[in-house]
């Protein structure tokens, strides 16, 4: 290029080499845009994640007979329900619940022991009340479970097989175990089907803010199978807090459900290792 084709250029108002650059690069700037379209819609996804659960993100909410709304979730992947308390009656302070985990299926859920074997599928959390809801699956085990029929499964054993792998400290099953004491454990029928219900304690409590020695996690919850594989609802609170949280964490328990399975339905057994 001439000296003097090149000072034209030079000179050119930054207008004219604006349009120039637009005009010949289209494919650039659309691929500029959607790379700020994905950035833009990831940091949606993440704020959804983490911001309060509000009532019109519920399917639905009710009054109990004792006057607690109650919203419910329907989690069509893994075909289940449940209720839980948003407002307590004659109170205009609503829980503020977070959607620490959002449901999802079996083969993407974070595991709860080194083993993988149990993953939660979906939890919630309520940092002020300090409160956690959550939902896994897993398989059962032979060693608390050896009958393959589930109606002659007591209560006790299936809360042993479902604590003994829910640490996720590298420890034996023993372990787990003795981290956790089970207060009470019964079974129900359920639309012609066994729900095994239990209540137990964590003595090892995840929070730093309470050097008490004597304060644990007090836990309920609610275990029932499908596929050969068990469902679990676990609720907690610290100890401290029971006496006016437990009641409404065994209403959300109490309304745990497994539901008839649509075309959404994604079975624990199907694609184990698949993580999209």
């Amino acid at each position: 290029r001439s000296k003097g084709a090149a000072g034209a250029a030079g000179c050119a108002p930054p207008s004219r080499r604006r349009a120039v650059s637009c005009s010949c690069a289209p494919d650039s700037w659309s691929r500029g845009l959607e790379r700020r379209q994905l950035v833009l819609s990831g940091l949606v996804s993440s704020f959804a994640i983490v911001l309060p659960i509000t009532e019109s993100c519920a399917a639905a909410t009710e009054v109990d007979d004792d006057g607690v709304k109650m919203a419910m979730l329907v989690d069509e992947t893994n075909a289940y329900s449940f209720l839980y308390p948003v407002q307590l009656p004659g109170k205009k302070t609503s829980f503020r619940w977070v959607e620490s985990r959002k449901s999802e299926r079996y083969s993407s859920a974070a595991p709860l022991s080194p083993d993988a074997r149990q993953r939660i599928v979906s939890e919630r959390l309520d940092m002020i009340n300090n409160a956690v809801i959550s939902v896994s699956i897993g398989p059962p085990s032979s060693r608390f479970l050896p009958s393959k029929d589930k109606t002659t499964w007591a209560a006790k054993n299936v809360a042993d097989c479902v604590l003994s792998d829910k640490s996720s400290l590298k420890v034996t099953t023993s372990q787990r175990m003795a981290e956790s004491s089970v207060l009470d454990a019964h079974t129900e029928d359920v639309d012609g089907e066994p729900y095994w219900y239990y209540e137990y304690i964590v003595r090892k409590s995840p929070t730093k803010s309470a050097p008490e020695p004597n304060l644990f996690r007090h836990n309920v919850a609610c275990t029932a199978e499908r596929d050969g594989f068990l469902y679990s609802l676990n609720a907690s609170t610290l100890s401290k807090q029971w006496e006016s949280m437990g009641p409404l964490l065994q209403k959300a328990v109490a309304s745990f459900h497994l539901l008839p399975p649509t075309e959404k339905y994604v079975p624990p057994y199907q694609d184990p290792w698949r993580f999209w």
